[in-house]
Formats: C-alpha cells, structure tokens, sequence
C-alpha cells in the first residue's frame, strides 16, 4: 500500500475539499488524461485510471470517510484482517434506529440489512439554443461523460474467467454488528464492512478495465429531442441515460436543462414576443406600409397616418408556439419615430417650409388640415 498516492493529491485537492471541488477537479483532470484525448499514450491511460480510482473512493460520502480515517488500508483485505476482523471497528458507527429499538426489546431482537439494489445517480446536461431553435423545435445529439457497466467483466468486478464470492467476514450483508452492554441494555452499533466495501462480495482478482469497480467512466452520444416552445429554465428527462445502479439496480436519468441564448431582434416574455421598428417623421405623419422581422421573415405593417412615437402594434400569432400545442403567442411592435440629422439641403428647405405651415397652433391627432399641410410642404 506504500507504494500508492494519496488520493487528495491525485485529484489536486485538499482534504478539506467539498463534493462540488471534488467533482469540479476530476472532470479537468479526466478531460486531460482521458485516452480518447492521448489516444496511444500508456502513461495518460495510467493516469485516467488512477484519477478514475481517486473519484471513485472521495465522491463517495462513506468511502471517503473510511479513507479519511484508514487511508488505502480502509480497502486492503490483507490490512482490514490485522485490525481483529468483525470486532475491529465496531465503535465507529452508529446505528440510532436499531439501538433504540433493541434498548425497548433487551436486545434480543437483531436486524439484518441485506446490501440490495441501488438505482443510479441522475445526471445534468445543459444544453443552450438559439429562439429560432426554440421556436420550431430541434433534434440534437449531445456528449454525456457517464459512469457505465464495465463490459469487460459484465460489471461483476471480477477479471475475466473469475468470480466473486460471499465475503466471509460479513456473510454477505455488507455490514458489520457489534453488541455491548450499556446502562440501558445492549446497543448494537453497524457499520460497513471494511473488508468487501459493503458489497457483500470479495473479489479475488479485480478486472484490469474497471479496477474491480464494475464500471467505467465513457464518453456517450445521446440523441436529444427539444420540443418547440420551451424556454430558459425547461428540464427535459431522458429515463435510463443516467449513471448505472449498483448491485443490479436501475440507472438513473439524465436531465437536460434548456438555456435560450438572448436574441439581437425579440424579446421573449412567455409564449409572446417584442421587438421595435424605426420609422421617419414623413411615414409617422402620413402613414406608411413597412416591413416587420418576425421569425418566418419580414411581413408588411400598415402604419396609420398621425402614428406617435411608442405606439404599440400587435401581430396575432406571430410569437412563439404553445408548448403545450394550444396555438401561438403574438408579436407586439412598437413603433419609434426617429428625429432626422445630416440633413441636405433640400430636406431642411422643406423641413422650414413644413414648420412655416404648421406654425404654433396645437395640431392634435384628430386634424385632418395637419396632415394636408404636411402633404402639402412635403410635395405630396
């Protein structure tokens, strides 16, 4: 055992590190060393698989605390028989619920907690599209770096050709029990057995592939399908794409999460969408036929004569589509009147012109011997 890193410093990481550090360092390292990346290269494939063994151990909250206490020696048959075998370590753990119940029963009744089945771990992708993605829906297939079923050994653990058997220090249950007498009865304390890691099994000689683990970390293409209409903040499931289970049990699911990229043309609020047009003083006071973005291209929008700066249009059923396919939402437009400058010459004579007309009468929406005057001065 002398002869293996620590595996806080194969990681990079101090002991004091959380889950999330953890995690975070070993995906840089397996991103780097991964034989995919150093394809030939022996020594990069060493390296994955010792960062491989480091993570296996440290993200797990039990095995890291045996690690934390025993070192490698938490996982070396050979070592865990010095310490006594079954009655080593029984004052490390705590079972509450056993102990309460067996201080109402005397202690005659004991329970046995077979290692069962355990359904994977979930995994997150996030996945980030552009609002036209979103509007029509798309197809995509994505890169998952996931634990799988080492197919080497078919999960066991086990090298090809051995097997695996009933560990004998614990019988098979994974656990360990240890009676003592205390002022209200016997306490019976459980903990994992160090000797199989609390799978039950003793594997003789581990599979080269996975390092006795039964799994192995790849890099998997899935095909994704995003349905027209989602929006920031959606979470698709795909059940099954998941981490694998342990001792048989199901995998988890793998959860994509939708990010749609800001867009340069429309705000989105919901199933609705906003965007602004600019249009001249000439267009605004005589009304006008001008061409709108929307996310099937440019239609025509009628502006009515005597149009005001801000004035909001509403385009029914030109927004984004329901995603639960109930229609669509609209496309409101907002019309911005802009000031003209750089003016030629001729524009100014004419902008004089209009301002001599109009002079300082107060010209609302409603007089219709404005817009003549501005048709007039404009020539039209």
């Amino acid at each position: 055992m002398a002869d293996k890193r620590d595996y806080y410093e194969i990681l990079g990481v101090p002991r004091t590190a959380s889950q999330e550090e953890i995690k975070k360092a070993y995906r840089k390292l397996a991103r780097k060393y991964h034989p995919d990346v150093n394809p030939g290269d022996p020594t990069a494939e060493e390296k994955f698989k010792e960062i491989n063994e480091a993570y296996e151990v440290l993200s797990d909250e039990q095995k890291k605390a045996q690690y934390d206490q025993f070192g490698h020696a938490a996982f070396d048959a050979s070592a865990f028989s010095d310490y006594g075998g079954t009655g080593g370590f029984g004052d490390f753990g705590f079972d509450i619920f056993g102990d309460i119940f067996d201080m109402f029963t005397g202690g005659r009744t004991t329970r046995t907690r077979q290692a069962g089945p355990e359904r994977g771990a979930d995994l997150q992708y996030d996945l980030e599209i552009t609002l036209e993605e979103a509007a029509t829906g798309i197809e995509r297939d994505i890169e998952v770096f996931r634990e799988e079923t080492c197919t080497a050994c078919g999960g066991s653990g086990a090298a090809p050709g051995n097997s695996t058997s009933t560990c004998p220090t614990c019988g098979g249950t994974g656990e360990l029990r240890q009676e003592r007498a205390t002022p209200f009865g016997r306490m019976i304390n459980v903990t994992t057995c160090l000797r199989c890691g609390g799978r039950g099994q003793i594997i003789t000689k581990p599979c080269p592939e996975c390092n006795g683990s039964g799994r192995v970390r790849r890099t998997r293409r899935i095909h994704v399908k995003v349905p027209a209409g989602v929006d920031t903040g959606a979470r698709l499931r795909l059940a099954g794409e998941g981490a694998p289970g342990v001792r048989g049990g199901p995998p988890g699911d793998l959860y994509v999460f939708i990010t749609v990229k800001p867009h340069k043309v429309f705000e989105r609020q919901r199933d609705n969408l906003y965007t602004k047009v600019e249009i001249n003083i000439a267009q605004a006071a005589l009304g006008a036929e001008v061409d709108v973005p929307t996310l099937e291209g440019k239609v025509k929008l009628s502006i009515p004569e005597g149009t005001q700066s801000g004035t909001r249009f509403r385009l029914r059923g030109k927004g984004m589509p329901s995603l639960r396919g109930h229609g669509r939402g609209d496309l409101f437009v907002t019309v911005v009147v802009q000031t003209p400058v750089n003016l030629t010459i001729k524009q100014r004579q004419l902008l004089q012109e209009l301002a001599e007309t109009l002079g300082t009468e107060d010209q609302s929406r409603e007089d219709k011997g404005f817009f003549k005057k501005v048709r007039d001065a404009l020539g039209k």
